[in-house]
Order: structure tokens, then C-alpha cells, then sequence
């Protein structure tokens, strides 16, 4: 009988009252008698320990049951303390679970939801950046919309636009003189094409004349002049190449990035101010037309962009009129050089004085390559 009654206590709940009584149900008065036979019979209660579960218990769950005084057979407490009560769901007292354990449960039995969560964030993050693109792709409509009418209404002439006459100007200026110094570099090539021609006959000439030298002993003395003139004109044209091909590569870096670096400040200064006029006439268009709520609103938002670029408008006009002064100074100074090395290397070579171009490549820190030095080397051409 002991076997049967610990059966049904197994998923029973205990509770007990902080007096120490129990409520009294008529139907559980067979189950207490059976308690009270079992609890005579059974071991003493100072040796043993109850184990309870569930929240708001004693650490571990245990309490020793030798802080309560009285034995089995004459016990302080009185039987009717434990009050048995049948639940509708099974409770396991001595098996406690903590939350993180119950936590861990919860995960292994729902797999999914972190990623669930995983995929939600990329999702928002996905959209989100569509949205900006959208949005941007839609400012870029609206922007050059505006500027496609603005440059149109200037051409027929029904339109208006910002002009300073005296950037202009210098605008101008810089362009005519680019295409000028691209002539002079077209020259300056094709003058190197034609001399270094020259000097790779005068020095072809020069070996024929000496191996003629050899072979001809009753004209040995006339080749061996020849040869040697046409050896000394080949070296100082080589020198002469050396002073022109200076001259074209500070030309060109003049020409092909400082220039070109201010061209293209001066095109981005030129959209800057065909966006701010197109917002200034959409501004004067709107301060035209009505002026309700609505109206008010987008006049304001036209006012907001119209102080944009003509902040923009205004920033790179400054940054040009910089950029022209300082192109300006550095043009003086490159040319200055480089016209004078051109002079003086030119002059020193059609007058045949040697010395005189030796020291104008010194002066001006001209290198010259070594002979054949332009040639692909053996390996190269295998």
C-alpha cells in the first residue's frame, strides 16, 4: 500500500500554510490516513531531508529536516501539516530547472528564430539602402530636368544667366593659350622626328666613311676628315635632342596637368553655375505664383536649395580664380626656362660651338641618355 500512495504523491504539490494548518477537504480525508500510516512506518523525519522545487524556494531545494524538532512517533508538528492535493498536470519536485537551462530548451526547440531574426535585420538593411538609392536617383531627375531647361532657355535666349565678365575672361585666355602651347608641342615633336632622322643618317654616314678610310689608302686621309666631322656633328646632335626633348616634356607636363587640372576645376565651376541659375529662375518662378500654404512650403524648400548652390557657385568660382593666378606664375617661370634652354642649345648647335652647348645641358640640368640606349636590348627583341 506504501508502493501505491508514493505513486500518487510523485505528481502531487504540498503546500504548505505559515501557521502550519491546512484547508480540509471531506475527499481528501482517505489519502491523509494513508500519509499518517506511512509516515509511522516509515524512516525518522531528523534523518531525512525534503526536497521541494519549484520558485521562491531555498537554495538547492533542500531543507534539513533535523531543524524540526519532535520524532516520528511523537512529532511537534501535527501530520495534517502536508496537504496532498491532486493537480491536473504532473509536477516533479526534486528535479529543478533554472532558466538558463529552460532558456537553452527553448532554443533547441525553436531553431529558427535567430535566423528568422538574422534574415529580418539584412532585409531592413537591403531596403533601406534601396530607398536612399531611390531617393538619389530621384534628386539626380529633378536636378538635371532643371539644369536641361536652364541651359536650353539660355540658348534660344529666354533665359538668364550669372556671368562675371572679368573670370570670363581669364576663362578664355587659359583656352587659347592651351591650344597654342599643343601647337608648339606638335612642332617640337615632329622638329625631334626629323633631327633625330638626321642624326642617325649623319651617323651612318660617319661609319661609311670610316670603313671607306680603310680600304682606300690613296683617299684615307679625306674619309678619315669626313668621318670625324660627321661623328662630332652626331654627338652634338644627340645633345641637341637631349635639350629639345627636355624642353617638350616640361612642356607637355605644363600643358597636360597643370593646365588640365585647371580646365577641369573651371568645368566643374561651370555646371555649379548652370545649377545655380536653374535654381534661381525655379525660385523667381515660384515667388510669382500664388502664395497659400502649400506655395509657401515649396518656395521655402526652392529657397533652401538655391542657398546651396549658390554656396557651391560661389566656393568654386573662388577656387578658380586661384587656380588661374597661380597657373598663371608658374606658366612665367616653366617658359622662362625653357624658352632659354631652347635658345641657347639651338644657337650653340648651328654655330657649331661645342662648348657652349656642353654647358647650356649643365646649366639647365639636362641628362643625356646613353647611346642606343632606346634600342630594345637582344633579350627584348627575342
Amino acid at each position: 500500500m506504501a508502493d501505491s500512495i508514493m505513486s500518487k504523491a510523485a505528481t502531487m504539490e504540498i503546500p504548505i500554510n505559515s501557521n502550519g494548518d491546512t484547508g480540509t477537504l471531506a475527499e481528501d480525508d482517505s489519502l491523509e490516513q494513508d500519509l499518517q500510516q506511512v509516515m509511522v512506518s516509515g524512516p525518522n523525519l531528523n534523518e531525512t531531508s525534503i526536497v521541494s522545487g519549484g520558485y521562491g524556494g531555498p537554495a538547492g531545494g533542500i531543507i534539513p529536516t533535523s531543524t524540526i524538532k519532535g520524532t516520528a512517533s511523537n512529532p511537534t508538528i501535527p501530520y495534517r501539516f502536508f496537504y496532498i492535493r491532486m493537480k491536473s498536470r504532473a509536477v516533479s519536485l526534486p528535479n529543478s530547472q533554472s532558466a538558463a537551462s529552460r532558456l537553452a530548451q527553448c532554443t533547441a526547440q525553436h531553431p529558427g528564430s535567430s535566423n528568422h531574426n538574422t534574415n529580418s535585420s539584412t532585409e531592413e538593411v537591403s531596403r533601406g539602402v534601396a530607398v536612399e538609392k531611390l531617393d538619389s536617383v530621384k534628386k539626380w531627375g529633378i536636378n538635371t530636368y532643371k539644369c536641361t531647361k536652364q541651359m536650353f532657355s539660355e540658348r534660344f535666349g529666354r533665359g538668364s544667366r550669372t556671368v562675371d565678365l572679368e573670370l570670363e575672361a581669364q576663362i578664355d585666355v587659359l583656352r587659347d593659350t592651351k591650344n597654342k602651347y599643343e601647337n608648339i608641342l606638335r612642332l617640337a615633336t615632329a622638329l625631334i622626328s626629323h633631327f633625330q632622322n638626321m642624326v642617325q643618317t649623319q651617323q651612318a654616314l660617319g661609319d661609311t666613311f670610316t670603313d671607306l678610310s680603310q680600304k682606300s689608302p690613296e683617299l684615307q686621309d679625306e674619309f678619315g676628315y669626313n668621318a670625324e666631322t660627321q661623328k662630332l656633328l652626331c654627338k652634338n646632335g644627340e645633345a641637341l635632342l637631349g635639350a629639345i626633348n627636355f624642353f617638350v616634356s616640361s612642356v607637355n607636363t605644363l600643358v597636360n596637368k597643370t593646365m588640365e587640372d585647371t580646365l577641369m576645376t573651371i568645368k566643374q565651376y561651370e555646371n555649379a553655375r548652370l545649377e545655380f541659375d536653374a535654381y534661381r529662375s525655379d525660385l523667381e518662378e515660384l515667388s510669382l505664383g500664388p502664395r497659400d500654404a502649400a506655395a509657401m512650403v515649396r518656395i521655402e524648400m526652392a529657397q533652401h536649395e538655391y542657398q546651396i548652390h549658390r554656396d557651391k557657385y560661389e566656393r568654386l568660382r573662388s577656387d578658380v580664380t586661384i587656380k588661374l593666378k597661380f597657373l598663371e606664375e608658374n606658366k612665367v617661370k616653366v617658359m622662362h626656362k625653357q624658352l632659354l634652354l631652347f635658345h641657347n642649345a639651338i644657337s650653340a648647335y648651328f654655330a657649331g660651338n661645342q662648348q657652349q652647348l656642353e654647358q647650356t645641358l649643365i646649366q639647365f640640368n639636362v641628362k643625356l641618355k646613353p647611346p642606343g640606349s632606346d634600342k630594345p636590348s637582344w633579350l627584348e627583341e627575342q
